[in-house]
């Protein structure tokens, strides 16, 4: 318990240093929103009002020091408000919306996926080396490695149009867009969701059974193992009690990064995909310099890395009891 309430304060200063940085990330590029909002504007050929842009530019805090707008953000996160997005004219957690909780769906059912997947697959192709059912997974597994994730998305876009019958694009039927939720739009997020989670997951899995049936392997050909053949223990339970639990301490150690880097790595398949997801928000955010919005998504998914490793570190203390929390020398 000391050791878990050490973590949480430790993630206090952790976070302000990542807020910093994204601040700073975000402001490198040269100007701000307005400036390239009005040379949009002027590429246009329409005329842009100095006094107007002047105004919008105290309204939204542009004309003062870095600092004092990093620390408005950064209270203002604190206090539940995430900044105004300029882009959308509207509050962060207004625009955001359903596309965080459409996101956090999409993330969480594409892990449980790449898990479900990935454990058999893992476990078969260690506990089969070199047979012919290893091999087919194998070479499964390396064209899951090599096929891109848009490709993939391009794909299974016309699959399931034409055999599937679902439409092409989105996580939900067009009425649906906008509206509140409702039976109907939940069974159609579920209709579509199987989709992204394929693409997403494919890459995932098949780099998770490489990782799995390696580590498996390496732990079948301890000494321990030889042992608990030697007493006749039985193969399954061998396997689980031993070899397994040891080999599967980097999928907990990976808990930290496997929630970002998915949510993260699925901005491309996002837009091709049209997911109403934050990946193509973000990337817009990005391009366009509103600053609030994009430092909101950088935060959130760094938020989700420091809480994900405290997460990963107690896991693995449970599961393996050679992990220690507390430091010092065993005697």
């Amino acid at each position: 318990m000391k050791y878990i309430i050490h973590r949480f304060l430790m993630m206090i200063p952790t976070l302000l240093v990542i807020s910093l940085i994204c601040f700073v990330i975000i402001q490198l590029p040269p100007g701000d929103y307005l400036e390239s909002y009005i040379a949009e504007l002027e590429s246009q050929g329409e005329t842009v009002d100095s006094k107007k842009v002047e105004f919008l530019r105290q309204e939204y805090g542009l004309d003062k020091p870095m600092w004092e707008q990093y620390i408005y953000w950064v209270v203002g996160m604190v206090q539940g408000d995430f900044g105004y997005s300029f882009e959308y004219d509207l509050p962060v957690s207004d625009v955001v919306g359903d596309r965080l909780i459409l996101t956090i769906v999409v993330s969480v059912v594409t892990i449980v996926f790449t898990w479900i997947i990935a454990f058999p697959i893992g476990i078969y192709s260690a506990t089969h080396q070199y047979s012919w059912g290893d091999y087919g997974l194998t070479f499964i597994g390396f064209i899951g490695l090599a096929t891109p994730n848009f490709l993939l998305a391009l794909v299974m876009l016309y699959l399931a149009n034409v055999y599937f019958g679902t439409s092409i694009g989105g996580l939900m039927e067009p009425e649906y867009i906008d509206q509140p939720w409702s039976w109907g739009k939940a069974m159609s997020v579920l209709e579509h969701l199987w989709i992204p989670v394929v693409v997403i997951g494919t890459s995932g899995t098949a780099g998770m059974i490489r990782r799995l049936r390696a580590n498996l392997l390496d732990e079948l050909q301890k000494q321990y193992v030889t042992t608990g053949r030697a007493k006749g223990l039985p193969p399954g339970k061998l396997l689980r009690k031993y070899p397994l639990r040891m080999a599967l301490n980097f999928f907990i150690a990976d808990i930290g990064a496997i929630l970002p880097s998915i949510i993260s790595g699925a901005e491309v398949v996002g837009v091709v995909l049209s997911l109403p997801t934050t990946g193509p928000m973000m990337l817009s955010a990005l391009q366009s310099q509103d600053m609030y919005l994009a430092g909101s998504f950088l935060m959130f998914l760094s938020t989700l890395t420091v809480f994900g490793v405290l997460v990963s570190d107690i896991a693995l203390a449970m599961l393996d009891p050679r992990i220690r929390l507390q430091g010092g020398v065993t005697r």
